[in-house]
Parts: structure tokens; sequence; C-alpha cells
């Protein structure tokens, strides 16, 4: 499968330090354009990946670290939530602890889209104005 429309590319990723392999990062870095595409409302889409902003381009580098933990993680403790020793006892994820979970993180995800977007400035438009065109 081939990804087009990257607005990091895999030279650039590992030049920023990144370790993960080529497909795990087409399939992280196309998860975290999505995310940006809606918050920014497509407007970095067509560009050039030699087009986009710095900025774009840190913002999904820490999206994709943001994920890639988040991942690691689920998939590292199943269903357990948490374990006590002392008395051995394991209590298990629920769905309502998976629910907060997942609004959790996008919180988190919303949060780093912020914190590198706000005020960017890219072919005339703020990245994330949301107001009436």
């Amino acid at each position: 499968m081939e990804f087009s429309g990257q607005y990091l590319t895999y030279e650039e990723y590992k030049g920023l330090g990144g370790t993960i392999d080529l497909t795990p990062f087409n399939l992280l870095e196309f998860e975290a354009r999505r995310k940006i595409d809606i918050r920014t409302q497509d407007r970095l889409k067509g560009f050039e990946s030699d087009e986009i902003p710095q900025e774009v381009k840190m913002c999904i580098y820490s999206l994709i670290n943001s994920i890639l933990i988040f991942s690691n993680t689920i998939n590292n403790t199943g269903n357990i939530a948490s374990e006590n020793t002392d008395g051995y006892s394991v209590s298990y994820i629920t769905p309502n602890l998976i629910g907060e979970v997942v609004m959790s993180k996008n919180k988190e995800l919303d949060d780093i889209i912020r914190t590198y977007l706000l005020g960017v400035v890219f072919n005339g438009e703020h990245l994330l104005y949301a107001g009436v065109r």
C-alpha cells in the first residue's frame, strides 16, 4: 500500500530521532495526519511535504509518539487495570474505564495539536481557524 500526501516523511521522522520501522510509521503518520486534517478543515491537503510548515511536522512527530505510547500501553496491559501483590488481587478494565481512557487520550492528542498549531498561519489562513469563511 502506498501512502501519499504525508506531512512528515519517514526520512524527516528518522532525522528527528524516530525509531519505528517504515510500515508502522506510515500507519501512525496517516492517523496523526487525519487528526490534523479534521482540526484544520483540510487546509493542508494537496500540498507537498516540503511546503508543510515545521510546526505541522513537529506536531505529527509528537502525535505519532503519543499514539504509539498509548497503543503499547493498551497492548501490554491487556484487560488488567491494576494488580496488588500484597493479598494478590487483580482489577480488570471495565467498559466505563475504557471510555474514560479513550476520552483522556483524545484530549491529550487535541492538546498536542493546539500546542503546535495554534497561531500558525499557512496559505493566508490560521490553521485552527474554525469560524465562518
